[in-house]
């Protein structure tokens, strides 16, 4: 099988407190983490700009569903409704959740359900741990056409609900202009935007699994609060169209998934689990740089999940932020070496048995963090935007994050104002925003002529401001030298 080896035995087992570092202090280098949190503010995680992008991506939402006249819904999911990258960083994961149908539970009551929603009826027995197959137990009034041409029968005269054809029906649906469609990566449909956006849509369907939900919230905790666990529960969940790889039945397999629960539990993390999800995904990405998705960030989030669940939250602080660090590579350590870590949601699901981790790959990345965990916090040099933020003038690099920020917020306001059809010619907002920008735009032109650079026209600086992401980016782009000019020389001891 190939998602064997789930683990069934206590849930949460990932570090409690005092379980896996003995005599190691907590607050040995507090004023290198507080440092290091400071440094993330500026840098664009900080608390003020996390829920300005949270909002904007919810608006962005209420406004596509409404055009979608009660079909589907759309649904931020990853790191733009986690706030975490900025405007043109990484791409937009979206879900789009057909209406008029619900997926139920095996033994929930269909009775209560109105009669023009279509009924599906999940059925797990000839699947693994988080997945199922759906089987039609009831049409409503009138079924979308993309799922009843997904249908086809079990070999028993019942309808059947495949995860392949669906995802085929939804994909051809035409695109709008300026469009173009990927070949399917998963359960995701990939496309590019406008020539330089990249988005990835999944479509699900509503999945109500109370039991599910009720053997989560009722499990012991530190964290969440109570009123944060009864809101995951009300969302519910979904059901994606991905099967396991290798299963004989893929092709008709979906997976469970609580993306807007997930969504809540992340967006209410202390600010220093926040930033050592942060510090795990650069990890992750710069030290480790997974091909296959051995690991993924989805891997990182549910350690640190655990890790919050796991341990009393007055522990949480900026001065503890290397303290965590080292626990969560400890964490990653042993899900590398195991090839096992429980679901948060879920945990008799293993997010590790199906990866594609070879032998010396492993041996190679356990030896990689036991040499990061030896480093203290010089570990933090590991990581390239960290690193380039800690060798330049703190002046300079304070003055430009703060405008590439104000000018994110404005845009993710004027992308709205876009969606909602304004005026661009009479609608006052748009026309306060834009010029804010135009002014943010020629402050930061100045200040490269100042530098030394050769910049004339700000509407250029304001088309390329979006798309630095790193430092490295800032100077080949825009000539905005942050370096020391003599020499860089890391003053983080």
């Amino acid at each position: 099988m190939a998602d064997g080896g789930t683990r069934r035995d206590v849930p949460g087992w990932v570090l409690r407190q005092g379980s896996v570092s003995s005599g190691h202090d907590l607050f040995r280098f507090e004023f290198a983490s507080a440092e290091t949190c400071t440094l993330m503010n500026v840098l664009g995680y900080g608390t003020h700009i996390r829920q300005a992008r949270r909002d904007a991506y919810k608006v962005h939402d209420k406004i596509f569903t409404a055009r979608a006249r009660g079909s589907v819904t759309w649904i931020t999911t990853g790191s733009k409704a986690e706030g975490l990258t900025s405007y043109l960083e990484s791409d937009r994961d979206y879900m789009c959740v057909t209406k008029r149908v619900i997926c139920l539970e095996e033994g929930v009551d269909s009775s209560n359900v109105p009669g023009e929603t279509n009924i599906f009826r999940s059925c797990s027995r000839i699947s693994y741990p988080r997945h199922c197959s759906l089987l039609l137990e009831r049409y409503g009034t009138r079924i979308p056409t993309v799922v009843y041409n997904a249908l086809c029968d079990d070999g028993n005269g019942r309808g059947l609900l495949s995860s392949d054809l669906y995802v085929d029906q939804c994909s051809n649906l035409k695109p709008v202009d300026g469009t173009v469609q990927h070949k399917r990566a998963g359960p995701s449909t990939p496309y590019t935007v406008g020539g330089n956006g990249h988005e990835d849509h999944v479509y699900a369907l509503h999945f109500y699994c109370p039991s599910i939900l009720t053997r989560w919230a009722t499990r012991p905790r530190n964290w969440p609060s109570p009123a944060v666990v009864q809101e995951v529960e009300s969302l519910g969940a979904f059901v994606s169209p991905v099967g396991v790889k290798g299963s004989d039945y893929e092709h008709v397999e979906w997976r469970m998934c609580f993306n807007t629960g997930e969504n809540v539990l992340v967006n209410n993390l202390h600010d220093t689990q926040v930033k050592l999800y942060v510090l795990l995904k650069m990890v992750k990405n710069d030290v480790l740089k997974p091909q296959k998705k051995e690991v993924t960030s989805f891997t990182v989030k549910n350690i640190v999940l655990w890790i919050a669940e796991n341990n009393p939250q007055s522990l949480f602080h900026e001065r503890s932020l290397f303290h965590w660090l080292h626990e969560g590579l400890y964490a990653l350590r042993v899900a590398i070496d195991t090839k096992e870590l429980p679901y948060y949601m879920i945990p008799e699901r293993n997010l590790m048995a199906a990866c594609a981790l070879e032998h010396e790959q492993k041996l190679s990345w356990i030896a990689t963090i036991d040499e990061m965990m030896k480093e203290g916090h010089r570990i933090i040099l590991r990581l390239p935007k960290i690193r380039q933020a800690l060798i330049a003038h703190p002046e300079p690099l304070r003055w430009y994050s703060e405008r590439k920020i104000e000018l994110e917020l404005l845009e993710l306001i004027l992308t709205n104002r876009f969606f909602l059809g304004m005026d661009v010619e009479r609608d006052a907002i748009i026309q306060a925003l834009g010029r804010r920008q135009l002014e943010i735009s020629r402050e930061v032109m100045m200040r490269i002529i100042m530098e030394g650079g050769r910049e004339n026209d700000p509407y250029n600086v304001w088309e390329r401001i979006p798309s630095v992401v790193s430092l490295d980016d800032l100077e080949e782009s825009l000539g905005f030298y942050l370096a020391p000019k003599m020499g860089a020389t890391l003053t983080f001891n």
